[in-house]
């Protein structure tokens, strides 16, 4: 992967690519949890100096994507079951929320954009690919909280979305057959929200939730 293939880039911009460059990798797991990095591997991989790249690792380690030994290389980190329980918690506390707010009172552009997001989950699915449900996955919860008309919602969502990639993707490639089943839960949430089932909505989200909580801390 040549991120430089037109000549010389300014420091900062190479630093910026680099990091975008890993830490995608990292989400996608091209670099697996639990792996190691050479510098080699990362100078192969990026087409770019050690300065940019060893910029772009310290940024990330502050992060919690990495650690980096001098003796052992960059360790990718593993999953942190306590950060998922977490994460998967307060998800569940704002996201049943929002489902109780807003069912029977979703506006129509906003049921068209979570339709619309369940199209491509479809489509992803159908596809086999499963970076593309996991962007598309996040997307649709993002649209649900963004739906309710709170701000520090969406922004508790945007702030947390490598974290919520990595989480979903995780689910994905443990449980087979996971895509079909999510968007199964995510079409019945929308009909529940539509119908203006408040209660059921919420429940149906809690149990989404709950079963992504329960494969990723066991």
């Amino acid at each position: 992967m040549n991120v430089n293939p037109g000549g010389a880039q300014s420091a900062p911009l190479l630093k910026e690519k680099a990091y975008a460059a890993i830490r995608q990798a990292i989400m996608d797991e091209v670099f697996p949890p639990g792996g190691f990095l050479s510098e080699k591997k990362l100078i192969d991989f990026l087409g770019m100096s050690k300065t940019p790249i060893k910029s772009a690792l310290d940024r990330l380690e502050s992060e919690g994507f990495v650690t980096v030994s001098p003796k052992q290389g960059v360790l990718i980190r593993e999953l942190s079951v306590a950060k998922a329980r977490d994460m998967f918690e307060l998800r569940e506390a704002i996201e049943c929320f929002v489902c109780a707010r807003v069912a029977g009172r979703l506006r129509p552009q906003a049921l068209d954009a979570l339709r619309g997001s369940l199209a491509r989950q479809r489509e992803a699915a159908a596809a086999g690919d499963e970076i593309a449900f996991t962007r598309e996955d996040i997307a649709f919860h993002t649209l649900l909280c963004a739906s309710a008309g709170n701000a520090e919602f969406e922004t508790l969502m945007q702030n947390y979305q490598s974290h919520l990639y990595r989480f979903t993707l995780g689910v994905l490639r443990r449980v087979p057959d996971r895509m079909r089943a999510a968007i199964d839960d995510h079409a019945e949430i929308v009909d529940l929200l539509a119908a203006g089932a408040a209660e059921d909505a919420a429940d149906r989200m809690r149990a989404h939730l709950d079963f992504g909580k329960k494969v990723l801390t066991g």
